[in-house]
């Protein structure tokens, strides 16, 4: 752990103020891979705007005695419906990285989904939080890898040290094109890398003709498909759920797998720039699974209205990633529980001004559908 306790910043007080302060304690090659998207950023841009654009249509007069923010996702009780999201390489934001987001998530009852890209081992991060009665879902994010017996012993190491579900990212097959990142010419800093994934066999040369592309005929030549999600499901005890799901008709089709749930994500603006904003898909895409399975949503959440607006649009729970990084760069565990707690106090503001005395009181009806 840090040699020197942290300490909050005077005067940030909101998660837009964790994002401007971290913008002055963070390098630019950790800035631009933290807080950077992909192409011209709209869709990282659009994601907020999304979410701040939908009016709120709040009822007065109602009981609010009692009222809490407790649910059951996947059959196992929460204190509240935010999570934090994976993110790679978090050691780049402060040197406990992993280990500091784990333990304030677990203070703060919140889920966490473990990045597969991680720079500290996936045991260690379990084993600091695993036995705390009152934290949230542990859940490993998964990408497959090129190599199915390393995927089936990643599995099987994410299940050995706790973790309760596996959420597979679907929708990276490759990176998008990320200007910020090449302009600040990123690189990992000597002492950080994916250590989950150490021990990879190399990926076959691919002998490419001509003509063909290095992208489609080599590199996604071994992309997942919908067969993967069935072989997944199918060596894992584990529920499995999808995330990076944006059209109605994948959401369909893994409703038909009957996989474990769905996280509305565009990843965050970081892969395919224009992409429709989380707020704008996740309303179709909860009529088309009518309630059949879990349904999380994550990609521009700054206030607790905007978890309020996504339950309101059907989600079960939210993601945040980039706040939760912030408030770990200006702050270590302390500044990303700060990031939690700020969250969940303003989603409860949020429903007693509202009139929702608990989550099964937040319905569409709270958001006025255009003339």
């Amino acid at each position: 752990m840090s040699p020197q306790p942290d300490t909050l910043p005077p005067g940030v007080i909101s998660l837009a103020d964790h994002e401007a302060h971290a913008a002055g304690v963070l390098d630019a090659n950790a800035w631009a891979y933290f807080a950077g998207g992909a192409a011209d950023e709209t869709t990282l841009q659009h994601n907020q705007g999304a979410w701040r654009e939908l009016p709120l249509q709040p009822r007065v007069l109602r009981p609010l005695a009692g009222g809490h923010t407790r649910l059951e996702l996947l059959g196992r009780p929460l204190a509240h419906p935010i999570l934090l999201a994976p993110v790679a390489y978090q050691r780049m934001a402060h040197p406990d990285g992993e280990l500091a987001t784990a333990l304030a998530a677990s203070a703060q009852g919140a889920g966490l989904v473990l990045s597969t890209q991680a720079s500290l081992p996936l045991e260690l991060v379990a084993q600091a939080v695993r036995d705390d009665a009152d934290r949230g879902p542990l859940w490993f994010q998964l990408y497959l890898q090129h190599d199915r017996g390393f995927n089936l012993e990643l599995i099987r190491r994410a299940e050995a040290a706790g973790y309760e579900a596996l959420v597979l990212t679907v929708d990276a097959p490759c990176h998008g094109a990320r200007d910020r990142e090449r302009r600040a010419g990123f690189r990992l800093p000597p002492g950080i890398s994916a250590v989950n994934l150490a021990g990879l066999p190399p990926r076959p040369d691919a002998q490419l003709g001509p003509g063909q592309s290095a992208l489609f005929d080599a590199l996604l030549g071994g992309a997942p498909t919908w067969d993967d999600i069935a072989w997944l499901q199918a060596n894992t005890r584990l529920p499995v759920l999808l995330k990076g799901i944006l059209h109605p008709d994948d959401a369909r089709e893994a409703a038909r797998l009957r996989v474990g749930g769905i996280i509305v994500s565009n990843h965050g603006g970081r892969t395919l720039d224009t992409a429709l904003p989380t707020a704008a898909a996740l309303p179709a895409i909860a009529d088309a699974v009518g309630g059949s399975l879990p349904l999380l949503v994550d990609g521009g959440i700054r206030r607790g209205t905007d978890v309020l607006k996504a339950l309101a649009l059907g989600a079960s729970a939210v993601l945040v990633g980039r706040p939760y990084i912030f408030g770990l760069a200006n702050a270590g565990a302390l500044g990303v529980a700060h990031v939690i707690r700020l969250l969940r106090d303003e989603l409860e503001i949020a429903m007693a001004l509202c009139g929702c005395r608990t989550l099964a009181d937040i319905t569409p009806r709270l958001i006025p559908r255009p003339a």
